[in-house]
């Protein structure tokens, strides 16, 4: 369909026509394909969205090629537009579901935008298929978004697929990493510090983390913390981010909110400081979880976090009955391991961090595939794939 620049005919329950015009500044008519649009409403309904704003819907061939485009992609043909999709919550819906559901509802042409996982772009292109992350590839990255993705969901949690694992701290005192690999432990998380400054650093991190490199065991990482609001967080994520810098980790970097002071603060508020701490440090280039008990993960964080970052989740019970879902289960605080004097938490994981981190070149890592161009913080970067080109802010890829 063809509008005029002033229309504002509301197409859908949900999508006014001027939420898709050119955004060049100039006023002419612009295109919207009416299956596009009624996608967009499936979407919104499969999502149990409270908005969905359109940040770029049709382009002029002149806009488009202003922006590094051809002037022939599907932005051009009314066919695409970039979205943000909020949850009931308010908060804004991880692209990586987004793309899932766009999938499921047979959108051709998909992909995530930014390093922060909230923008995505849609298209109903007739000339093939494209699944796409633009902070990972230039090109097509898959065929399934499920399987990209690898949620973290229960179903997925099959002995055959584990790897054990241990957490340890300076509590842990001095650890024989060879004895650690050989009594048959696949990976470790290592406590890198605590607070907001420098000099609460772990003691035993850059120990550790040099032994257990030494005997090839993968590593993560996680910061103990004791923010009381979304600054103090933030404090928090640039001293990690200081400590961690320069080294290569094979597992997820984790943010630890666990203190009782905190969860007085209620669930709106310990969420917002989950969320300042966690997207600081995945728009540093980490591939970043959470660690959380059963307890706290259903009471105190909100749903968008759950969705988002992938989950550690702390019950030490023999068979957890958490729903939620989590990727690393910490089931025990008084394991036993050759290597270590007294107890030691231990953990299985049941997904192939390696692999997945080093393949999407993060934490520390090199992509394994064609870059995506190099941003800076807040910058705008464009991206061509064939004849369509698609824009959006990066937050330090």
């Amino acid at each position: 369909m063809k509008y005029q620049y002033s229309d504002s005919t509301q197409i859908t329950p949900h999508f006014n026509a001027k939420e898709f015009r050119c955004k060049c500044g100039k006023v002419h008519e612009f295109g919207i394909s009416n299956e596009l649009v009624d996608k967009l409403e499936k979407l919104y309904a499969a999502l149990n969205c409270s908005k969905i704003i359109v940040t770029s819907g049709y382009r002029c061939p002149t806009h488009d090629k202003n922006v590094g485009g051809s002037g022939t992609g599907q932005h051009t043909l009314g066919n695409a537009a970039d979205i943000c999709c909020y949850g009931q919550d308010g908060q804004p819906i991880s692209s990586k579901i987004v793309c899932q559901k766009a999938q499921d509802i047979g959108f051709t042409g998909i992909a995530n935008i930014t390093a922060a996982y909230i923008y995505t772009h849609v298209d109903v292109r007739s000339n093939g298929k494209w699944y796409g992350d633009e902070v990972h590839s230039n090109g097509s990255v898959t065929d399934d978004f499920y399987k990209y993705f690898t949620a973290d969901t229960a179903d997925n949690h099959k002995e055959a697929d584990t790897m054990k694992g241990i957490d340890v701290s300076v509590h842990n005192g001095d650890i024989d990493w060879g004895k650690v690999k050989t009594d048959g432990i696949d990976f470790a998380i290592l406590r890198a510090g605590y607070g907001k400054l420098a000099s609460q650093k772990d003691q035993k991190f850059e120990q550790n983390f040099k032994n257990a490199k030494a005997v090839n065991l993968p590593v993560g990482a996680y910061w103990y913390s004791y923010a009381m609001n979304e600054n103090e967080a933030r404090q928090e994520a640039d001293v990690f981010l200081s400590i961690i810098k320069g080294k290569q980790f094979e597992m997820p970097v984790y943010f630890d909110l666990e203190e009782k002071k905190q969860f007085n603060l209620g669930k709106e508020k310990v969420s917002a400081i989950m969320r300042a701490f966690l997207e600081k440090v995945e728009s540093a280039g980490y591939f970043t979880g959470l660690y959380g008990s059963a307890s706290s993960l259903t009471t105190h964080t909100a749903d968008d976090i759950k969705s988002r970052y992938t989950i550690w989740l702390a019950h030490w019970v023999d068979q957890t009955n958490y729903s939620g879902a989590y990727a690393i289960w910490q089931y025990s605080s008084k394991g036993k391991v050759a290597g270590i004097n007294g107890n030691v938490d231990l953990d299985i994981c049941y997904k192939d961090f390696p692999t997945v981190i080093k393949n999407k070149g993060l934490n520390g890592w090199a992509k394994s595939s064609t870059p995506a161009p190099d941003v800076l913080d807040t910058a705008t970067v464009t991206i061509t794939i064939g004849n369509d080109t698609y824009k959006g802010t990066l937050v330090k890829a």
